[in-house]
């Protein structure tokens, strides 16, 4: 899962999200520098990439994107993932997804002076450019995987991975659907135990 499922999966905690959106910048005990929800957000972010990484249909998704992207199939299914929730929002929120982004990047503003320096960094370029909002577009995609090509150890197969969105689009929506659904679950559960939150009250699931 990539940034707007994790900040999605928060369960609207403002601190939560903070913590869940810089999730991969704070490395093994850092994250006790923090207050209490940010380190629950911190660890949320950490099992929601466990679990995802364990689950079958996931490694399904992914597996689409193995021929091009070896060991790195599964970054890519992160990103493809982020794609659907956005494409499949108002399955799964009753706030419009601009409504949530808005909210998501002014409580990411609010906290700026807590973030790690390397998000401090291109937390403005995500806002300006609306990526989270703009994930539900193929030119969304491209624009993340291009640039997470220009700035990572990504493989730039973007063309091949945009290829097989689109020949695998309905297979791709239904695994995402089936994983989406364990993966709320699993996430109020963590959530619940840490005390954080009982439910996703902003879902629109039933």
């Amino acid at each position: 899962m990539n940034y707007l499922a994790h900040l999605y999966l928060s369960n609207d905690d403002p601190r939560v999200m903070v913590g869940n959106f810089i999730g991969d910048h704070v490395k093994g005990r850092r994250y006790t520098r923090y207050s209490s929800g940010v380190q629950t957000g911190i660890l949320l972010h950490r099992h929601i990439d466990s679990y995802t990484d364990a689950h079958p249909v996931f490694r399904e998704s992914a597996g689409i994107f193995r021929d091009g992207y070896r060991r790195y199939a599964g970054v890519v299914g992160d990103i493809i993932y982020d794609h659907l929730l956005a494409v499949h929002w108002n399955r799964y929120s009753g706030q419009s997804l601009e409504h949530f982004v808005n909210k998501a990047h002014l409580t990411l503003m609010r906290h700026y002076f807590v973030l790690p320096p390397r998000v401090k960094q291109f937390l403005p370029f995500l806002i300006k450019s609306r990526r989270l909002e703009n994930y539900q577009s193929f030119e969304g995609v491209e624009r993340t995987l291009r640039i997470m090509s220009a700035n990572s150890s990504l493989p730039d197969h973007t063309d091949f991975a945009l290829k097989q969105l689109e020949n695998h689009y309905e297979e791709l929506s239904q695994q995402f659907n089936r994983f989406m659904e364990d993966m709320i679950d699993a996430s109020n559960a963590f959530l619940e135990i840490s005390g954080r939150a009982t439910s996703f009250e902003h879902t629109g699931i039933s």
